[in-house]
C-alpha cells in the first residue's frame, strides 16, 4: 500500500463538538492541501468508522482506544500509530503532531521527514488539573514525553504567546523554534433564533472541566436572579452525564431559567451563539490557564458574530479581548465580580453593541482561519518542499 506524503496525528476524537475539533479541521486541511493529501490519525467512539477516505487524498484512520483513562488511551493511541508508520511511514513529506500520544512513536520511528509539535497543551499540566489524585511519579514521566518531543520536532507552533513564553522560560526551547499561530473564527451564517431562548441570556459553550469555572457562572447568575427575562444557556461539549454535579448546583442555587443543550455539532450551536446576549468564559486561575495558558476558540467565535464576552483576566485572554473594547475581564474565581460586568454590561446596551462591533473588527483584523492557516503553510514550507500551496 501507498503511503501517505504526510501525516496529521492528533489524541482527539473527530469530529467532536469541541473547540479542539474545529482547530484539527482547520491545521489537518492546511497541511494536505499543501503536500497533496496525507493521513489524520485521531481518536473515534463507536459511532464514527474506524476508517474513510476523502477527496483530494485524504485518509482518517481512528483509532478506538476505549480504555477506562486517559493514560491508558494515550498507549494504545501510540502503539496503533507505531505500527502504521512500520506499515506506511517510509514515504511522508512531514509528520505534524498535537500531543506527546503521538509526538513520541513519531519521533522514535526513525523518519527522514521533518517533525512539527503543535503544541495546544500540555498533558503534565492538563491532566492533574483534572485529577489532581495523580502521582508525582505519573506526571514526571508525562514531562519527559513532552521534553522529548520538544527537543526532537524540528519546529513548535503554539495558540497562545503565553504558552510560547512557558516553554521558553520553563521548558528551555529556543524562542526562534517557536512559531505563535492563534486560533482563529468566521462569522456564522445568519440564522433564526431558537425558539425556545431566553429574552435575553448569557451563553456558555464548550466542555464542563473544572478549569472552565462553569461553577463560578452559575453562582454569578444566582447573584442575577433579579434581572427580568435573563437567562443562562449552556452548551456543553460532553455527555449530559458529564455535567450531574453542575446541573445540581444550578438547581441548589434555584437557577430556573437555564437551558442546557449537550454535544451540539458546529450548525447546531450557531445559532445559540449569534442570537447571546453576552458570550461567558469564566476560566479558573490555575496552572492550566495561567501558566501554560489557552486560546479560547469560544471567545473568538462569539466575537466574530458580535457577541460580547465577559471572561477571566488571564494573560491568555488579555492575548484576545481587550477590557472596555471587545468586552469585560474580570478576576477569576470571583462570583459577584463576574456578576457585578454582567449587570453593569445589561445596563449599557449601547456599550454591548460597541464592543460587538469591535469584537467583529478584531476577529477580522487579526483572527481569520485564513490568517493561521496561511502562516501554518509558512511554516510548513520552511521545513520541507510542500507540492502545492495551500488553499
Amino acid at each position: 500500500m501507498e503511503g501517505p506524503p504526510s501525516l496529521y496525528a492528533a489524541f482527539d476524537r473527530f469530529p467532536a463538538p469541541k473547540g479542539a475539533a474545529v482547530h484539527i479541521d482547520r491545521f489537518a486541511r492546511t497541511l494536505f492541501a499543501t503536500f497533496g493529501g496525507g493521513l489524520l490519525y485521531v481518536l473515534g467512539d463507536e459511532r464514527l468508522p474506524a476508517g474513510q477516505r476523502e477527496p483530494g487524498g485524504i485518509e482518517i484512520v481512528r483509532c478506538g482506544a476505549f480504555a477506562p483513562t486517559a493514560l491508558e488511551r494515550g498507549v494504545a493511541y501510540g502503539r496503533r500509530l507505531s505500527a502504521l508508520l512500520r506499515e506506511r511511514g517510509g514515504a511522508l513529506e512531514l509528520a505534524h503532531f498535537r500531543d506527546p500520544w503521538g509526538g513520541v512513536p513519531i519521533l522514535a520511528a526513525g523518519l527522514r521527514c521533518p517533525a512539527l509539535y503543535e503544541v495546544n497543551g500540555l498533558p503534565s499540566i492538563e491532566l492533574p488539573a483534572h485529577r489532581p489524585w495523580m502521582a508525582p511519579r505519573t506526571v514526571a514521566k508525562l514531562a519527559a514525553a513532552e521534553a522529548f518531543c520538544l527537543e526532537r520536532a524540528d519546529r513548535v507552533v503554539t495558540p497562545s504567546r503565553t504558552l510560547a513564553d512557558h516553554l521558553v522560560r520553563d521548558r528551555g526551547v529556543p524562542a526562534g523554534r517557536i512559531e505563535v499561530i492563534p486560533n482563529g473564527a468566521e462569522p456564522a451564517a445568519p440564522a433564526p433564533r431558537p425558539a425556545d431562548a431566553p429574552p435575553r441570556y448569557v451563553l456558555y459553550s464548550g466542555a464542563a472541566q473544572p478549569w472552565q469555572g462553569l461553577d463560578v457562572l452559575l453562582r454569578a447568575m444566582a447573584l442575577l436572579r433579579d434581572v427580568e427575562g435573563l437567562g443562562l444557556v449552556i452548551c456543553c461539549a460532553h455527555h449530559p452525564r458529564r455535567a450531574k454535579a453542575l446541573r445540581k448546583l444550578a438547581r441548589r442555587l434555584e437557577l430556573r431559567d437555564v437551558v442546557w443543550r449537550f454535544e451540539l455539532t458546529p450548525a447546531e450551536l450557531a445559532p445559540w451563539r449569534r442570537h447571546a446576549t453576552l458570550a461567558a468564559a469564566p476560566l479558573t486561575d490555575c496552572p492550566r490557564n495561567a501558566t501554560q495558558g489557552c486560546s479560547p476558540l469560544k471567545l473568538l467565535e462569539a466575537m466574530a458574530d458580535g457577541v460580547p464576552v465577559v471572561a477571566s483576566d488571564l494573560p491568555a485572554v488579555r492575548e484576545l479581548v481587550r477590557d472596555g473594547r471587545e468586552g469585560r475581564l474580570v478576576h477569576s474565581d470571583r462570583p459577584a465580580e463576574l456578576a457585578r460586568a454582567i449587570r453593569l454590561a445589561l445596563d449599557d446596551p449601547a456599550g454591548l453593541v460597541a464592543m460587538g462591533a469591535a469584537g467583529r473588527r478584531a476577529v477580522a483584523e487579526r483572527f481569520t482561519w485564513t490568517r493561521a492557516q496561511d502562516a501554518l503553510a509558512d511554516v510548513y514550507a520552511g521545513l520541507a518542499a510542500p507540492r502545492a500551496v495551500a488553499a
